[in-house]
């Protein structure tokens, strides 16, 4: 049981450039992250404002997510979604980059989006569950009660059919239930 946690891993460089351990199950048990991972995703966003989210995957195939920018930067965010929860509807967000290596741990009962701060941006992820389309959910990116200030460009954001038609989170049952550790503000592990 843990919270949304911001992971920075160390980068050890020299005048060839910098080397980096993408992924640590002995640094991130250290971050109160122990969750076995199964599939790793990656994303490709060409335009800036281009938004993903707010997605989650019920149970019996929740997911947790480990999530990084491999190349340009987002604004990333989870959610919470766990019934019964003091923080529920309320939100953390990080800027992850490629140069900084950061990484978001967003675990099961929290909703996950971002949003792209530069033209063809790689976001890359591990989860803990394999995607299954009929656990498939998601919550509007700009629901009111939420309330995330993302960083949109004046266009606006780049958003596929899918996210445009997400419910408002006063139309969720959330099958989430609340594992006794409320949302904290993020600090870097």
């Amino acid at each position: 049981m843990t919270s949304v946690v911001l992971i920075k891993a160390p980068r050890f460089g020299d005048e060839r450039g910098w080397f980096m351990e993408t992924y640590s199950e002995k640094r991130a048990t250290e971050a109160g992250v122990s969750v076995r991972f199964v599939q790793d995703n990656q994303s490709f966003s060409a335009t800036v404002g281009t938004l993903r989210g707010l997605h989650y995957q019920r149970p019996p195939h929740a997911q947790a997510k480990l999530v990084r920018c491999a190349r340009g930067a987002i604004m990333d965010y989870a959610v919470d979604l766990r019934r019964g929860s003091p923080t529920y509807g309320r939100w953390v967000g990080a800027r992850l980059t490629a140069d900084g290596g950061e990484q978001l741990f967003v675990p099961v009962g929290f909703a996950h989006g971002f949003v792209t701060l530069e033209p063809n941006v790689e976001v890359a992820y591990k989860v803990s569950a394999f995607y299954a389309p009929d656990c498939d959910g998601g919550i509007a990116w700009n629901d009111p009660t939420i309330n995330i200030d993302w960083p949109l460009p004046d266009t606006g954001p780049v958003l596929s059919q899918k996210d445009k038609a997400l419910p408002l989170l006063a139309d969720f049952d959330s099958p989430f239930e609340y594992d006794g550790v409320p949302l904290q503000p993020l600090t870097g592990a």
